[in-house]
């Protein structure tokens, strides 16, 4: 059986400043190469939709989610940012790490894969607020 993919929407506005911040050599030089290609990757597969279209439960740049990883009771709470405002303390997660671009685009509901060094663990997200 194949399994059908869930469509990447992102707003038009948000893709713009993913791709400027791929072309900024500043941000991609401290980052994983892997993480730029996965990004860049899913960029590429999206739908684009303008601001009034986009749907309220996608993640998009600045929302806060919250996410369970499978098998555990504890749901982290996370806001999506760009590379310039990330701040772990504050919870603001960048685009360009590994979670961040694999949640962003993505609806309430989802189950992502989310590689890690020890393997991959799969992530719900339980709730979105933009």
């Amino acid at each position: 059986m194949q399994q059908i993919k869930d469509p990447l929407i992102l707003r038009k506005d948000d893709y713009q400043v993913l791709v400027s911040f791929l072309k900024d050599g500043r941000y991609a030089r401290r980052i994983d190469a892997r993480n730029i290609t996965d990004l860049e990757s899913e960029l590429r597969k999206a739908t684009l939709v303008n601001k009034d279209e986009f749907p309220d439960d996608v993640v998009r740049l600045n929302s806060k989610i919250k996410i369970k990883e499978s098998g555990k009771e504890n749901v982290m709470e996370l806001i999506l940012v760009t590379p310039d405002k990330a701040d772990i303390k504050e919870r603001k997660i960048s685009v360009l790490a590994p979670i961040g671009t694999a949640v962003i685009g993505f609806k309430k509901g989802k189950t992502i894969i989310w590689e890690v060094p020890g393997g991959e663990k799969r992530f719900t997200i339980m709730e979105v607020t933009n």
